[in-house]
This record gives structure tokens, C-alpha cells and sequence, in this order.
């Protein structure tokens, strides 16, 4: 029976929602990073001299980091503070920024990206809990949660854009720097807006299960980007370490199956709703992901904008999703949420099939349709999903669900950069191989336009022709993957969760606070 004198929630006043603006930034850096980041690889490719394989690791390893991190960041700002350690994670983005901007080799990027990563990591989480804190009241957390979600979406759509202008004005080194004027305001802002918040009953820090979760999730991803990108002789490295990976991942789960409070509670996914919900935004952040990474190379290397031009054509990826989660909450009210989802994948199978007519001669019109079909189609699934899979979890461990749920969403990302990544690399390598025997033009369509431009007319018209074509394959290729993908999603979303009925706000706005009770506040 309700007990009608629980005295309601507190109320956000002025400084919460100030503070909610200041949460905003780094979730907004976060999301412009990998947008301006697609734009600029052309550019820093051909300046470092970066091979294939490189190029992906510059792109992969940032998410993947910040995936691998991210419960680890979450249960370690539990227990010395949630804007304590927002605050060491904005420091370490602006100096890692600093240092990825003035790379002088492939390799100083990649280690740069990396350490980008990690301090990232330290970010989403703190940001999230801070808001389930901040805003106790159901409306109000579910109104700060979603335009924290717009900031997310709404920076894919702008790291394009900003990225296209920066690189036509400066050197591709110049996308990193933006991130450093708004770590030092957050610094600045951060501890006179933001409240103090610990959980008292936070569990120990596992660091093996740390060293095991990065154990097993990069070995994997090498493996599989090696073998994709052909650059081995032997197949054994690679297959070694994807075996590696898998047994390492197996010592993860067992070690997680047997700790009181373990780094990842696998127990979670025992439920059918929740297992469901988080694998189908994997998948879906996967090959939205990997779609975004070949159209933003196509419309500057098959199409030959310049970066202004291309980031504006490629801003519809963005804006469709952001259009999708702000759009969700009414349109829930009218259908069942399970349709709405299963709606929104089919409008993104339709994104998806027109990316597969691309033609090397055709214009940008297509393509920009295409994705951001299948951008506008997934937000449903991202809204939904996560309200899903934190009301299928036990109160108790709501803010380890939550956790996870942005988890997949990061990791699902970055493995469709590794591994559509991969396809489309290996389905231009094969396809341009009897088209010349220059070593740079047939590693990437970017190698293939700086070779180009050295050759006679005749000869370089010939090979540009030959490269476009190729690297078109592979996006057509990749898009079939990607509808395939959806099609599974499409029939496991529709048949798993026509039974369940997801809130129609993201995490938090049912009442509770994606936290623990057990929580002590300071000023």
C-alpha cells in the first residue's frame, strides 16, 4: 500500500540547472571528437604517412579505451567522488588534446588517442551520476537526462560541421585543440556549480578484473582489424590473439560470476528484456557507426568536397538521431513502445538499402539521405532501449545498468569502426589490386588520391577511377552488412519485446535516481 506521506523529491533550483550546463560540455566534446576526428583522418593519414591498419587503430583506439574504462571510472568516482574525478578527467582530455594535436607519427597519435580515451572514461560516467543526483524530481531528471542525450547526438552532428570548417582554415591537428578552452571552463565552472557526491557503500575497486576486461577486449579487436587489413603474412599472430582475447575474456566472466561486488554484474543478463535491449543498441551503435566512418571518407575522397562542404553534407547523421530521442517521448504516447522501436529500424533498413545504390559518379544528395535515414531510425532504439534496460534491472542495481547501457553504446561504436572499418578496407585492397601496383594507392583510397596526383594525367584519371570504384564497393558492402544487422534487430526487437513496455524517457525518469541510496552529498 502507498504511503501517501512520503514527502516528494526535492525540487532543482537555479545552480542545478546551471550545473547541468557545465555536465553538458564534456558530453558534447565527447561526441564532436569522433565526428571532426572522421574528417580530419584523410588529411593526417597522408601528412603522418599512416598505414591502413594505422588509420584504424588511430580511430579505434579512443572508444575502445574509453569502453574497456568506463564501469572502472564509475565505481572509482563512487569512492573518491564524482566531481573530483570529472575534474582530473577534464585535465587529462585537455592535455592529451594538447599532445594529439602536435603528433609528429602515427604511433605518438595513436598513444595520444589512447590516453584521450581513458580520460573520457572518466567523463560520462561522472556526468550521468551527477545529474541522477542533481535532479531528484522524476520530470525533472527525465527533462536533464534527455537534453544530456541531445548533447551526445547533437555533437555528432556538429563535429562534422566544425571539423570541416577548422581543417579548411588550419591543419588537421587544429579538431584536437577544441576540446582544451572547454576542459579549462569546466575546471573553472566545475566546483562552484557542481555538487560533491560519494557513495558510502560503493564496493571495492577489482583492479584484476580491470587488467582482464582490457585483457580480453583489445587482444580481440587487433586480431580481427589484422586480419581484415591483410597486412600479415602469417595468419598466426593475429588468430593467437584473438584466441588470447577469448580466454582471457572467459577468466573475466568467471571471476565476475564469483565477486561480491564485481566490476560487471553479469547476473543482469539473465533477464530476457534487458539482455535484449543492450544487445540490439550494440549492434545498432555498430553499424551506424560503421556507415558514419565510410560516407564521411567517400564524400571527401570518391566525391572530392572539401572539408567545410563535407562536414555539412555529413551533419544529417547527427541531426537524425538527435531529431529521433527528442521525438521519442511523444511519439510513445500514441504507439506501443516496441513499435516505435521496430518502426524506427525499419526507417534505418531504408537508410541503409539506399547506401547500397551509392555509384562512384553519383553526387552527395544520396548519400547524406541514406545516413541520415538510418540515423533518425535508431534514436527510438537508444531512448527506449536504455529505459529498458535500467527498468528490467533491480532497483539495486539500477546504476550498474545504466553503466552498462552506455557501455554497449561506446563499445558498439567502436567495434563498427574496427570492424566495418576492416571490410570496407579489405574490399578496396582486393578490388584495386589489379588496378596498380603502387604499395600507397592500394592501402588507402586516401594513399590512392595522393599517388594520383603525381602520375600523368592519363594514369592518374585511370587509378582515380579505379580507387573510387573500389572504396564505393566497399561501402555498398558495408551497408548490406549493416542491413542485414538491422533486418536480425528488427525480428529480435519485435519478438522479444512486444511483451515489455519501455518508459518513454531515458534512465531516470521513473522516479529513481540511477544510484544508490547510500550516497552523501557536500557542498
Amino acid at each position: 500500500m502507498l504511503d501517501t506521506n512520503v514527502a516528494p523529491p526535492p525540487r532543482a533550483g537555479r545552480r542545478e540547472w546551471l550545473g547541468l550546463l557545465a555536465l553538458a560540455l564534456p558530453t558534447l566534446m565527447i561526441a564532436l571528437d569522433i565526428g571532426a576526428l572522421f574528417l580530419a583522418l584523410p588529411h593526417l593519414s597522408t601528412d603522418l604517412k599512416a598505414s591502413g591498419t594505422q588509420q584504424l587503430w588511430i580511430t579505434d583506439i579512443y572508444g575502445f579505451m574509453i569502453a574497456g574504462f568506463l564501469i572502472t571510472m564509475g565505481t572509482l568516482g563512487d569512492r573518491i567522488g564524482r566531481r573530483r574525478l570529472l575534474l582530473i578527467g577534464a585535465a587529462g582530455f585537455g592535455v592529451a588534446s594538447v599532445i594529439a594535436a602536435f603528433s609528429t607519427s602515427p604511433e605518438m597519435l595513436i598513444l595520444a588517442r589512447a590516453l584521450l580515451g581513458i580520460a573520457g572514461a572518466t567523463l560520462g560516467p561522472s556526468t550521468l551520476a551527477l545529474i541522477s543526483n542533481m535532479f531528484r524530481d522524476p520530470k525533472q531528471m527525465g527533462v536533464a537526462i534527455s537534453l544530456w542525450a541531445f548533447c551526445q547526438f547533437g555533437g555528432a552532428a556538429l563535429g562534422p560541421v566544425i571539423g570541416g570548417v577548422m581543417l579548411e582554415h588550419f591543419w588537421w591537428g587544429s579538431v584536437f585543440l577544441l576540446g582544451v578552452p572547454v576542459m579549462v571552463l569546466l575546471m573553472i565552472v566545475g566546483p562552484i556549480l557542481l555538487p560533491e557526491y560519494r557513495d558510502q557503500g560503493a564496493g571495492r575497486l577489482d583492479l584484476f578484473s580491470v587488467v582482464l576486461s582490457l585483457g580480453a577486449i583489445l587482444p580481440i579487436v587487433y586480431g580481427v582489424k589484422q586480419l581484415a587489413a591483410g597486412d600479415n603474412a602469417s595468419k598466426l599472430v593475429p588468430v593467437g590473439a584473438i584466441v588470447v582475447g577469448l580466454l582471457v575474456g572467459l577468466v573475466f566472466v568467471r571471476r565476475q560470476l564469483r565477486l561480491p561486488s564485481p566490476l560487471l554484474d553479469l547476473r543482469l543478463f539473465r533477464a530476457s528484456a534487458f539482455s535484449t535491449a543492450l544487445s540490439a543498441m550494440l549492434l545498432a551503435s555498430a553499424t551506424l557507426a560503421g556507415v558514419s566512418l565510410m560516407t564521411s571518407q567517400y564524400v571527401q575522397s570518391v566525391l572530392g568536397l572539401n572539408p567545410a562542404e563535407a562536414g555539412l553534407w555529413q551533419a544529417p547523421t547527427g541531426l537524425g538521431i538527435a531529431i529521433g530521442v527528442l521525438s521519442t517521448p511523444s511519439i510513445v504516447k500514441k504507439l506501443a513502445p516496441s513499435t516505435v522501436i521496430t518502426g524506427g529500424l525499419v526507417v534505418t533498413l531504408a537508410g541503409l538499402l539506399i547506401l547500397t545504390q551509392v555509384s562512384s559518379t553519383g553526387g552527395p544528395v544520396i548519400v547524406s539521405l541514406g545516413v541520415g535515414m538510418a540515423a533518425l531510425g535508431v534514436g527510438p532504439l537508444f531512448v527506449l532501449g536504455t529505459g529498458l534496460v535500467v527498468g528490467s534491472a533491480p532497483p539495486e542495481k539500477a546504476g550498474s545498468a545504466a553503466s552498462m547501457s552506455e557501455t554497449s553504446n561506446v563499445f558498439g561504436s567502436t567495434a563498427g569502426l574496427a570492424l566495418l572499418g576492416s571490410v570496407g578496407a579489405f574490399v578496396f585492397r582486393h578490388q584495386i589490386a589489379d588496378a596498380t601496383d603502387n604499395a600507397v594507392a592500394r592501402e588507402t583510397i586516401a594513399g590512392a588520391v595522393f599517388t594520383a596526383k603525381g602520375l600523368p594525367a592519363e594514369q592518374s584519371k585511370a587509378l582515380l577511377s579505379a580507387a573510387n570504384d573500389a572504396f564505393t564497393s566497399g561501402l555498398n558492402i558495408v551497408a548490406v552488412i549493416s542491413a542485414v544487422i538491422i533486418v536480425g534487430l528488427i525480428v529480435l526487437t519485435t519478438v522479444v519485446l512486444r511483451q515489455k513496455t519501455p518508459p518513454a524517457v531515458p534512465a531516470g525518469a521513473d522516479g529513481g535516481t540511477g544510484d544508490d541510496d547510500k550516497v552523501t552529498a557536500a557542498s
